[in-house]
């Protein structure tokens, strides 16, 4: 098979499956992917398609006798095929010239040509837009059905089922079939392969290769968790029968189950209407999927005396500093309202990973949320929210710059792109493991100051506390 490339290692095989949406990749991944962009690198047309950004996936198999072998794949097209000899193939080939789905496109097409000529308001071209909308749902389900998605354990099913089986009624309601191009990402085609040639799977990664695309943020040879939006309710399934690493986050030293004895949070100002805390890095604003512990948890065990509680604002998981909580439910309302006409001023403090040469500037990239690769966020110049943050330059060292960040919006993950995207700062926060490198012990942002109107005294407070790098 020339899908199934030897590796020589002298790495221990690992004891369990790769979890795929939080790891770290195993020695045995990283050599195959070396020789994966190798490979690349020597076929000039392949070279000029990933040059523009594209993802490769590797997955390290042995086959019946224990002999260790890689599998390649890349996300969706590379250089226009689905076919390179070299990866694995598709799970299904959609591209066939003369397929159900290139002739049913082909109509469509023709459709749309006509629909061009006909004025809006005429009955055929209705009656047209209603057959084309139909024949455009009817070949997208066909599609997924075509998509028979095996597990460990030889067991097989459609896209369209694994989304039902995953999701709840109401995300179903919502979105009833899964995101185009789902069942095409690196990860579901590698085990699909594997399965289907009776090889063992044993550890995975993917990587990215070349620039980043223009909304998100990716880095050269940077590897990535896969995709929660596609990948989630597919993964899940095809992974039964496979003995796979416990998620680490879940493992966390800040996973606690409600009830736990008094943890106290380092309170800075507190009154009858407000508490101020100085939350530290690695502790969630709110929960979240899992049981993890909180600053909302807390409170509710060990602080809060009625339902009135409430966080007038949140930071990341791994930014620390300054977050207000408000304990009346007035107190909440007026709170908001600052917020909302941006008269709560805040001031961040962050290590970059990388040399800052403009001293001072502004940066405005509105940002959305990524729907299929939640809680990751995106540049929108069309359907985006307006961002703008105010920077300055504090000092470079080592290769490591500080500097000062003043928000004028609080978008979720604001600082996080404008500091790491090309149109930004191009240099992300150093620890930053979703749109920098991470590899650090925490995400080094911290919120350093905030001043705002007491909701009730009406008093002008400012609160600081110094950055702990």
């Amino acid at each position: 098979m020339r899908t199934l490339h030897p590796l020589q290692s002298t790495a221990e095989r690992p004891v369990k499956f790769t979890y795929p949406f939080c790891y770290e990749p195993h020695p045995l991944c990283l050599e195959a992917a070396k020789k994966v962009r190798r490979y690349v690198t020597t076929h000039e047309e392949l070279f000029q398609d990933a040059e523009r950004g594209k993802m490769f996936g590797v997955l390290v198999v042995e086959n019946a006798d224990g002999t260790l072998f890689f599998l390649a794949a890349y996300s969706g097209l590379l250089a226009g095929r689905n076919d390179w000899q070299w990866f694995v193939p598709p799970v299904f080939d959609a591209q066939q010239p003369d397929g159900h789905f290139k002739q049913i496109e082909r109509q469509l097409t023709a459709m749309n040509v006509v629909l061009e000529t006909m004025a809006p308001d005429d009955l055929l071209a209705i009656e047209l837009k209603e057959r084309r909308k139909f024949m455009s749902e009817d070949l997208q389900q066909w599609l997924f059905r075509q998509y028979r998605m095996l597990n460990a354990r030889s067991e097989e099913r459609d896209l369209i089922e694994l989304w039902h089986d995953y999701h709840s009624v109401k995300v179903r309601q919502k979105y009833p079939y899964p995101p185009g191009g789902a069942g095409d990402c690196c990860a579901p085609k590698l085990l699909q392969y594997a399965y289907q040639q009776g090889l063992k799977p044993l550890c995975m990664a993917e990587f990215w290769m070349g620039a980043s695309p223009k909304g998100e943020i990716r880095h050269d040879g940077q590897f990535y968790p896969a995709c929660r939006g596609k990948c989630l309710p597919i993964l899940t399934w095809m992974l039964k029968g496979l003995d796979v690493e416990p998620n680490p986050q879940e493992n966390d030293p800040l996973l606690y189950p409600l009830g736990m004895s008094r943890i106290k949070l380092d309170v800075l100002f507190e009154d009858q209407w407000l508490m101020i805390i100085n939350k530290p890095s690695g502790l969630l604003s709110v929960p979240g999927r899992e049981s993890r512990l909180s600053v909302w948890s807390i409170v509710r065990q060990h602080y809060a005396d009625c339902d009135d509680w409430a966080l007038a604002h949140r930071l990341d998981m791994g930014t620390s500093g300054l977050l207000i909580i408000t304990k009346t439910r007035d107190a909440y309302a007026l709170m908001q309202e600052q917020f909302a006409s941006r008269q709560v001023k805040k001031t961040y403090i962050a290590l970059l990973d990388g040399v800052i040469t403009q001293p001072s500037g502004t940066i405005s990239l509105p940002l959305r949320a990524n729907p299929l690769d939640r809680p990751r966020q995106v540049v929108d110049y069309e359907d985006g929210k307006p961002a703008v943050t105010d920077y300055e330059v504090l000092s470079v060292k080592d290769g490591i710059t500080r500097i000062e960040l003043r928000p004028h919006t609080g978008r979720t993950h604001q600082l996080r792109v404008h500091c790491a995207h090309e149109e930004g700062l191009a240099t992300p926060i150093l620890g930053d493991d979703l749109y920098g490198h991470g590899g650090q012990e925490r995400l080094f942002l911290h919120a350093q100051e905030i001043t705002f109107c007491h909701p009730v005294t009406r008093e002008r407070m400012t609160l600081h506390v110094e950055a702990p790098f």
